[in-house]
């Protein structure tokens, strides 16, 4: 499987008035929250169904499912319906994301992530608008 690497990172005025590089806030603050951690924790292991997220991560069901949502969004998990023998079905979320490198320098912060790209696409996780 092929991998990519994906740099996150905006030219934005600090208070000094002087362009600096930033790291989307929206970014940090999702992979900042303890249960969001907790819930790509857990399937980062291995592929699992919402419930079973819940129950690893130790997490509501709407917390679990909420969490999975924002992780999709953001191109770091990905979701597929499975098919039961018996004929019932249900989303199994999966982890694209293999790192995630935050970088403090003389230029600021970057943030690189490293996702899995089984499509051989070159497409971000993240777009972000150019300020």
């Amino acid at each position: 499987m092929a991998s990519q690497t994906t740099q996150f990172a905006r030219r934005s005025e600090s208070p000094a008035g002087n362009e600096s590089d930033d790291v989307t806030p929206e970014l940090l603050e999702l992979l900042g929250d303890e249960y969001t951690r907790r819930v790509l924790t857990a399937v980062t292991q291995q592929p699992r169904s919402g419930s079973e997220v819940m129950d690893i991560a130790d997490v509501s069901k709407a917390t679990a499912y909420r969490r999975l949502g924002e992780l999709e969004d953001a191109g770091l998990v990905e979701s597929k319906t499975v098919f039961d023998p018996d004929g019932h079905h249900h989303e199994q979320f999966a982890a694209v994301v293999e790192s995630v490198d935050v970088q403090f320098d003389t230029d600021g912060l970057s943030v690189s992530i490293e996702t899995e790209d089984s499509s051989d696409q070159s497409t971000p996780v993240l777009a972000l608008a150019n300020d």
